[in-house]
C-alpha cells in the first residue's frame, strides 16, 4: 500500500514542502530511502524502526520504500523522522489515511519513541499549507511564531498514535518553562570619560552608521562596543521575524519565546573562517555571523587580527544588506542589514603614538595596517581614536550621562528618518540626500577641500553627509547643513595608520 505525508524541510532559511511517499510491499526485508536524502535523513530507517518496535506497533516484515519528493532538493537533518514513521503505518494499515489527513509532521524520533526538536522549525512551518503541524513539545512556541497551521506536540510516537486512533484527545501545547526575561542592557553611565567615543556610539546608533574604535588595549573599546545594542532602537515586525527565522536556521536558542525584539549581538572570534562569517557549507547552506546579526550588531573585536578574506567578504553586504551564497549544488539568500562595529590597535603592540612605548618593526605595522583594505576601511562611516581614560575621569563619583538619556535623542534622530522613508540616515539613497540634506556654503566649501586632498572618495563624501544630517537630527536643528556639522562629521571619520604612512616609515627606516 501507498501513503503520503507532507512534511517540509529546510535549505538556507527557507522551508521547502516534501511529500513523504512511503511504499510497503511484499519481498525481502529492506528498507531504501530515495530522493536525495543525506546521511541522517538516510539513518531514519534504523531510529524509525526501533521507534515503533519501542512504542508497541509493529514492523512490516516486507519491502519498504520511501521516496522524498521532490527529488531535486537535498533532503537534510533528522527532521522527516516523524512523517516517515506516521507514512510506514499508513501504508502497513496500522493507521487510517483519514487520520492524517491534512497535516504534517516536523520532529525527530528517538530510539525509546520520543518527538526530538529539530532546527528551522519556523520557516518549515510558515510553508506548510496543511490545516496541522505535528511537532516536538521543544519546538510548539517557535512553530507556533509561524501563524499558520494547528500546532500540535504530543511528547512520544504513542502518544501521538492514541490520538489518531482516537483513544485519546490531543494533549495541550505545553509552551517553554523558561520564563522570559529581559536581556541585561550594559549602561552607557558605566564608561567614565571618552567623550568622543560616546558621541560615536550615538551618532552610530542614531543613523545606523558603522563604527571603527581604534585606541591601546585597556582604552575600553569593547566596553563601549557592548552599550551599543541597549541605545538601538526595538526591531519592527518584518526585521524580527526574519531575525528570528535565521536564529531557528541557525539552531540558536530561541528558548525565551517569541519573536526576537531585541536587537541582536553576534561577536565572533579572530580566527573565524570566512563561511562561518559570512555562511554557507559544502552541503548544508546555514546562516553566518553576519546574518545572526541581522537587525542587530556584528562586532568585530581584534579587527586586525582577523584574516583578510574574511574581512573583504564583509563589503557586499554591507552595500546590499543580503548575501547570497551560490555553491556547486545550492543557492541561497540570507539577511544580513547589520551595524559593523570594530575595534582593533593602531598597531601590534598597541602603543603607536606613544612616545618611546611602541615595540613593533616599521615591517609588522606595514603588515597589520594592510590587514583593513581601502574600500573596506572606506564603508566605515566613524573611525574614532579612543584613548586611555585620564585619572581625573576614573576617580570621578559623578555618574555619567546614562543609556536611557541617550537613547532619548536617537529615538528622536530615528523618528525624523522614519518621516524621510527609511529606518536610519544611513539608508537614504544619494538622490535623497539632495532633498534632505543640502548644503550651505561654507560646508561645501569644507567638502571640497576634503575631495581635493584626496582625504575622502565619492562614496565618503555621501557617507559623511549622511552622518552630518544625523548629527543635525540629534541637535534637533534642520538642513541645511551648516559647516560645523560637517566638520564635525569630517573629524570623526579620522583616518586609522594607513598603508601609505606606513610604507613612508619603512622607507626612512632603511
Amino acid at each position: 500500500m501507498l501513503a503520503t505525508i507532507s512534511a517540509s524541510v529546510l535549505a538556507g532559511i527557507t522551508g521547502h514542502r516534501v511529500a513523504v511517499e512511503v511504499h510497503v510491499s511484499n519481498g525481502l526485508p529492506t528498507f531504501t530511502v530515495v530522493g536525495l536524502p543525506d546521511a541522517a535523513c538516510r539513518e531514519a530507517r534504523d531510529r524509525v524502526r526501533a521507534a515503533l518496535i519501542s512504542s508497541g506497533m509493529k514492523w512490516p516484515p516486507g519491502r519498504i520504500t520511501v521516496n522524498l519528493a521532490p527529488s531535486g532538493i537535498r533532503k537534510e537533518g533528522p527532521g522527516l523522522d516523524l512523517a516517515i514513521a506516521m507514512g510506514v503505518l499508513v501504508a502497513d494499515e496500522q493507521l487510517a489515511p483519514e487520520a492524517v489527513a491534512d497535516m504534517a509532521f516536523l520532529a525527530e524520533l528517538g530510539l525509546d519513541g520520543r518527538l526530538r526538536a529539530v532546527p528551522g522549525v519556523l520557516p518549515q512551518t510558515r510553508c506548510l499549507t496543511t490545516a496541522t503541524v505535528v511537532v516536538a513539545p521543544a519546538s510548539a512556541e517557535e512553530a507556533g511564531l509561524a501563524s499558520g497551521p494547528v500546532v500540535r506536540s504530543p511528547s512520544t510516537l504513542q502518544e501521538l498514535v492514541a490520538v489518531l486512533l482516537g483513544d485519546e484527545p490531543w494533549p495541550d501545547v505545553v509552551m517553554s518553562s523558561t520564563a522570559r526575561t529581559t536581556t541585561a542592557i550594559a549602561d552607557l553611565a558605566d564608561v567614565k570619560g571618552q567623550h568622543m567615543a560616546r558621541l560615536g556610539l550615538e551618532v552610530a546608533a542614531a543613523g545606523g552608521h558603522h563604527l571603527l574604535l581604534i585606541g591601546p588595549p585597556g582604552a575600553g573599546k569593547t566596553m563601549l562596543a557592548r552599550r551599543l545594542p541597549g541605545l538601538l532602537p526595538p526591531l519592527d515586525d518584518a526585521t524580527a521575524i526574519e531575525t528570528t527565522m535565521v536564529h531557528s536556521a541557525a539552531g540558536l536558542d530561541l528558548s525565551a519565546g517569541g519573536l526576537i525584539r531585541l536587537a541582536p549581538w553576534q561577536a565572533p572570534h579572530h580566527s573565524v573562517s570566512m563561511i562561518a562569517l559570512v555562511g554557507g557549507g559544502s552541503r548544508a547552506l546555514r546562516p553566518g555571523a553576519i546574518s545572526c546579526a541581522h537587525g542587530g550588531v556584528l562586532f568585530l573585536d581584534e579587527m586586525g587580527e582577523f584574516a583578510p578574506q574574511a574581512l573583504d567578504a564583509l563589503r557586499q553586504p554591507l552595500e546590499e544588506g543580503v548575501i547570497r551564497v551560490h555553491r556547486a549544488t545550492a543557492a541561497a539568500s540570507f539577511p544580513a542589514r547589520f551595524l559593523l562595529v570594530g575595534a582593533m590597535n593602531p598597531c601590534p603592540c598597541g602603543e603607536l603614538g606613544q612616545p618611546g612605548m611602541c615595540r613593533c618593526t616599521p615591517l609588522a605595522r606595514l603588515r597589520y595596517a594592510r590587514r583593513l583594505s581601502g574600500p573596506l576601511l572606506d564603508r566605515f562611516d566613524l573611525r574614532i581614536h579612543v584613548g586611555r581614560p585620564e585619572v581625573c575621569h576614573l576617580f570621578d563619583p559623578t555618574p555619567a550621562e546614562s543609556t536611557a538619556k541617550v537613547r532619548e535623542r536617537v529615538d528622536q534622530a530615528r523618528s525624523a528618518a522614519r518621516e524621510r522613508g527609511v529606518a536610519a540616515n544611513s539608508e537614504l539613497s544619494d538622490d535623497a540626500l539632495e532633498d534632505f540634506a543640502p548644503l550651505a556654503p561654507d560646508a561645501k566649501n569644507l567638502f571640497s577641500a576634503a575631495i581635493a586632498d584626496g582625504r575622502l572618495t565619492a562614496r565618503g563624501f555621501q557617507r559623511v553627509r549622511r552622518v552630518a544630517l544625523t548629527m543635525a537630527d540629534l541637535a534637533g536643528e534642520v538642513p541645511p547643513l551648516s559647516g560645523e556639522q560637517v566638520a564635525q562629521a569630517l573629524f570623526m571619520r579620522t583616518e586609522p595608520v594607513t598603508v601609505a604612512q606606513e610604507s613612508q616609515r619603512l622607507a626612512r627606516a632603511r
